[in-house]
């Protein structure tokens, strides 16, 4: 639990102690911190507790958060810890925090660059995206995918470095989050969106690519290049809405810059920039002035060159028309040994064995790739499997299972819930497929509800998913009538939703047992206790000290009636 460590000193997890706050976003405040243990500067940032309502994030956040830390290169902001954390408010109420403790840089968000400078320089906006893409290469190789860049993710330090920050954790959060039209958490990235991500698709490397370029375009123009009133909106731009080009709106951007970013922001991934490093060096080469090479289908493509759409294959086609209707003395100046005609029977005879190949690998390919998209696989649909058949289902298709639990009402524990990317998506060989397994039913602790009437604790149940039992009435020394003394099963214990919760309610009575024949201090005592008004009178009949008589027969009567003893004096 967070401790205080001297005036408006915070201490997280026993280590870091919370300073100033140093940037606020929808879903998480930064603050300055120092590593007590290291003695370092680190930057802290605490996720809002909504997020933490979701056991799905929180596993979600763990293993990214883990799997970020493994990162270190100079373009990107190190996490050195993350976990959560019990806070109490002025109220008493207990909650879980996120937080991830970060290398701090001291310098500004590039959001915060263009809020206040405006559009940069070309030169100086390409820099920065071919720092941001060197960050890019280095976590793909590493099989992390952002999913989330855009200005308010990227660093600019003092010295100009540029770092990229939030790996894993925006992917934690895009997992367990609705979609753009269901919650309001994500409006700020709606304008980065890739168009797979509009759709609901699956995500890879280009995605982030696709971000990148959005993020380049506003570095040039000093806006995004798709705006509107809503996420949703945004969203249907990005999937079927052509940006203009940057230099349109900001003449200083030359034509192989705009044609980079056209090619960035390509709603079809596979005419994108397939990977970050071909992307950085277009920015770089565009940046030079130097005009991006005009893409051509290789001469080794079957496809293209059947169809006549290979340009290199038309052009030589042209030269063998013309190298036939040359005359007999240019004919004669010729350097080649043998006949022309020898080299087009080659390229029939290459043909037909291409084709035949062709032919038989398309027969024995394995069954559910398309060639159409690339070799590329359907997701079976494994859903009710149980892991093991659903994991050895997804190797036999070249696809990598990923176990991912999350508690489910519906679905029994150990059973397969669905998979991400979900059946019948074409993905690649090799993709890794996560599993969702279910839990089953998400436990719900059982509230305290003494001192509750039945009103009140039929609706605190009700908005935790759990109903009001049977009600049993008992006497209570104490407990005033109608009020609740006690719950079964017993507070704290763990409950699943529609379980119903039984309750003890006080009769506003007490039961009051028999003392004669008890020593009078023994009795009084007992009778005491059950919050009754003890009277004692003496007879000198008897002796002894014990009491011979009670004025309240043993039983029910009403709580703090007076009960005279009579006990012996003499």
């Amino acid at each position: 639990m967070t401790e205080v460590v001297g005036e408006g000193v915070r201490l997280l997890a026993g280590r870091y102690q919370i300073g100033e706050l140093i940037g606020r976003g929808g879903m998480a405040d930064v603050r300055v911190g120092t590593d007590a243990r290291l003695g370092r500067r680190v930057a802290i940032k605490l996720l809002k507790p909504a997020l933490a309502m979701d056991p799905a994030f929180r596993t979600r956040f763990r293993r990214e958060a883990q799997d970020a830390a493994k990162m270190a290169h100079p373009t990107i902001v190190r996490i050195f810890d993350a976990g959560e954390e019990t806070v109490t408010d002025p109220k008493g109420n207990e909650a879980q925090i996120p937080f991830i403790v970060m290398e701090y840089v001291d310098g500004r968000l590039l959001k915060d660059v263009l809020a206040e400078d405006g559009p940069l320089d070309p030169a100086e906006a390409t820099r920065i995206i071919a720092q941001v893409l060197t960050a890019l290469e280095y976590s793909h190789r590493a099989g992390v995918i952002h999913r989330d860049i855009k200005p308010g993710n990227i660093m600019i330090a003092s010295n100009g470095q540029v770092k990229v920050m939030d790996f894993g954790i925006a992917r934690a959060i895009s997992d367990s989050s609705a979609t753009i039209a269901e919650t309001s958490k994500i409006v700020g990235t709606a304008q980065y969106f890739s168009p797979e991500q509009a759709r609901g698709e699956s995500v890879d490397a280009r995605t982030d690519l696709y971000s990148t370029a959005v993020v380049l375009f506003e570095l040039l123009t000093g806006q995004a290049p798709f705006r509107g009133e809503n996420p949703v909106a945004v969203a249907y731009q990005h999937v079927n809405q052509n940006p203009a080009a940057p230099s349109t709106i900001n003449p200083k951007v030359s034509p192989a810059l705009d044609a980079v970013v056209l090619r960035g922001l390509s709603k079809d991934r596979t005419t994108r920039f397939q990977n970050a490093t071909e992307f950085r060096d277009e920015v770089e080469a565009a940046a030079a002035g130097i005009a991006p090479p005009r893409k051509t289908v290789p001469v080794t493509d079957f496809t293209a060159t059947l169809f006549g759409v290979n340009p290199q294959a038309t052009a030589s086609s042209e030269a063998a028309l013309r190298q036939l209707t040359v005359d007999a003395e240019s004919r004669g100046t010729r350097t080649q040994t043998r006949p022309p005609v020898a080299w087009i029977w080659a390229g029939i005879v290459l043909v037909a064995v291409v084709l035949v190949a062709v032919v038989f690998w398309t027969i024995n390919l394995p069954k559910g790739t398309d060639i159409a998209q690339g070799l590329s696989v359907a997701v079976p649909d494994v859903a009710g499997e149980s892991y093991a058949s659903a994991a050895k289902e997804l190797t036999g298709l070249k696809l990598i299972p990923q176990r991912q639990d999350q508690a489910s009402d519906t679905v029994d524990v150990g059973t397969v819930i669905g998979t991400v990317p979900g059946a019948g998506t074409k993905v690649g060989a090799t993709q890794i497929i996560e599993v969702i397994v279910s839990l089953g039913p998400t436990t719900i602790p059982v509230p305290d509800l003494a001192g509750f009437n039945t009103t009140k604790a039929k609706s605190t149940l009700t908005a935790l998913g759990l109903t009001l039992g049977s009600t049993t009435k008992a006497n209570s020394p104490t407990v005033k009538a109608g009020i609740i003394i006690k719950s079964n099963p017993a507070v704290g214990s763990n409950a699943v939703k529609g379980d119903a919760i039984d309750i003890i309610v006080s009769t506003g009575k007490v039961t009051v047992p028999s003392v004669v024949g008890d020593a009078a201090g023994v009795a009084g005592s007992t009778l005491a206790a059950l919050h009754l008004n003890v009277q004692v009178v003496t007879t000198t009949t008897c002796s002894g000290g014990k009491v011979t008589d009670q004025s309240l027969s043993p039983g029910t009567h009403t709580q703090g009636s007076d009960i005279t003893l009579t006990v012996c004096a003499g």
